[in-house]
């Protein structure tokens, strides 16, 4: 099969389940937005709650996906490989949960949340779960089972849904809203529990034994990866529980404080909709791209892939800002005011997108530092950038330096890259999609159409436009000429 094709095939799957996925989860945000519509402080806590899941699952997961991925193409004992990663997250998040039941209480009490110490250990047994099943999962993938992959993420995200709308709706009491913080909570953690209870050949039959030479390169590989994925997660998070903490000890209550995260959270839900596109993308490319690694035209597959990949994302930039009248009705109303940091994230999420697709070079070429070191770059810029301008400018602040790291962050790995493993990525065609999008979108900002019908239309246009523009620069239907014997 063509290797586009395949990979083609592989991220359609792969995105029913994600892109499905991730769909029917956004649903929820209506209702926590609604559930929440008079406490937006209380929604702030969740936004902030799963912010820290973000941070952990990078840590728990210990870079062991890619290292199992990277050494499978490598080693002949393909058990071993899996028995190593799997073992090695099964050691690590036992010890994460030990640590959490010893100082639940503190570690509640750092956060703010002294008398809700339940938050922490709830979320620390989702988040160990997860990553402990993110092993069998990749194993799925590796396998190009992608359909019993899609059933599996199916189930669980239709189990946390129902649970929602039952617990949610049902048992909520308006003058306690607080007791949703919880409710969703335990709709997670029980669709959470799906995973391994649909994976559980891999935990029983599973060999209690580890090569621990194998161990050793395997960490070598990893810790890197830990560390780039650790600094990378303060640029996309940290700003949560800095706007947080910064807004409150600048004298506003905490309330206040986190009705701002609240609002801030509520909005770049809508910036998601690249990152449902990019997780989709990513679960079938890293394997892709390794697979790749050994074929003679692999640069060529490589800026292929890109091309289209950026044409991808700005259509879905421009599909989301230009319809914000249309995609505002996923958050209640009383948080629109924050509406107008959607563009800037999703930029800076198409800048990520294309960070990621380059990313393949140090992963193999086994470089992984380099990684690490443009994400500890990316994550002091967002610290600095944070914690100067919030004060003055609120959560804007932080949309602003989302941006501003995502794209250094591009840029930094694409001359990297092209030092140390060079691929001859079409710059020019770069620089035309991601110009005539940022063109057609400032257009439509330009004309003011008064009817909402006439804007949709006119804005949905400049968006065919851009389709055209990428067909005719692309043209992916054209042949080349037979050369004159």
């Amino acid at each position: 099969m063509n290797p586009l094709r395949k990979l083609l095939n592989q991220t359609a799957i792969y995105g029913l389940s994600s892109i499905v996925g991730r769909t029917l989860n956004y649903l929820l945000v209506p209702l926590h937005t609604y559930i929440f519509s008079g406490h937006r402080a209380d929604y702030g806590v969740i936004s902030e709650l799963y912010a820290y899941v973000a941070f952990l699952i990078v840590f728990l997961t210990f870079g062991m996906e890619t290292a199992f991925f990277r050494f499978l193409h490598e080693k002949e004992d393909k058990d071993q490989v899996f028995r190593n990663s799997f073992l090695t997250l099964i050691g690590l998040n036992g010890l994460f949960l030990l640590i959490v039941l010893f100082f639940n209480q503190n570690i509640a009490n750092a956060l703010l949340y002294p008398e809700h110490n339940e938050y922490i250990i709830l979320l620390a047994v989702i988040v160990a779960i997860d990553a402990v099943s993110s092993l069998p999962l990749a194993k799925l993938r590796a396998e190009e089972k992608a359909a019993k992959f899609a059933v599996i993420q199916f189930t669980s995200i239709g189990v946390n849904i129902l649970l929602n709308l039952i617990l949610l709706l049902g048992f909520v009491d308006p003058a306690r809203p607080e007791e949703g913080i919880l409710f969703i909570l335990i709709s997670n953690l029980v669709s959470t529990l799906v995973k391994p209870v649909m994976l559980y050949k891999d935990f029983l039959l599973l060999q209690w034994h580890i090569d621990w030479e194998l161990g050793q390169e395997m960490l070598k590989f990893s810790i890197p990866l830990v560390i780039a994925g650790f600094a990378g997660i303060i640029n996309e998070t940290l700003d949560r529980s800095v706007l947080k903490y910064i807004t409150h000890s600048n004298g506003q209550s905490l309330d206040y404080s986190l009705a701002q995260v609240g609002i801030y959270s509520a909005c770049y839900k809508l910036a998601m909709l690249v990152s449902i596109l990019l997780q989709a993308y990513r679960y079938a490319a890293e394997p892709f791209f390794f697979a790749q690694a050994k074929t003679g035209d692999k640069n060529k597959v490589y800026v292929k892939v890109m091309n289209y990949f950026v044409g991808a994302v700005c259509v879905v930039f421009l599909g989301v800002s230009l319809n914000l009248d249309i995609f505002r009705y996923f958050i209640d109303k009383n948080y629109w005011e924050g509406l107008r940091v959607v563009p800037i994230l999703l930029l800076a999420n198409v800048f990520l997108g294309i960070y990621i697709n380059q990313s393949i070079w140090y992963k193999l070429t086994g470089q992984t530092r380099f990684g690490a070191y443009i994400a500890i770059g990316g994550a002091t810029l967002t610290i600095v950038v944070n914690f100067m301008f919030i004060p003055t400018y609120g959560y804007m602040a932080c949309a602003w330096a989302t941006l501003l790291v995502y794209a250094a962050q591009m840029v930094a790995s694409y001359l990297l890259g092209q030092k140390y493993y060079p691929i001859k990525y079409n710059l020019r065609k770069f620089f035309v999609f991601l110009g005539s999008s940022l063109l057609l979108f400032q257009i439509a900002r330009w004309v003011d159409v008064q009817s909402f019908a006439g804007k949709l239309v006119f804005n949905n246009f400049l968006i065919v436009i851009f389709v055209g523009i990428f067909w005719f620069v692309e043209s992916p239907g054209k042949k080349k000429p037979q050369a004159v014997r």
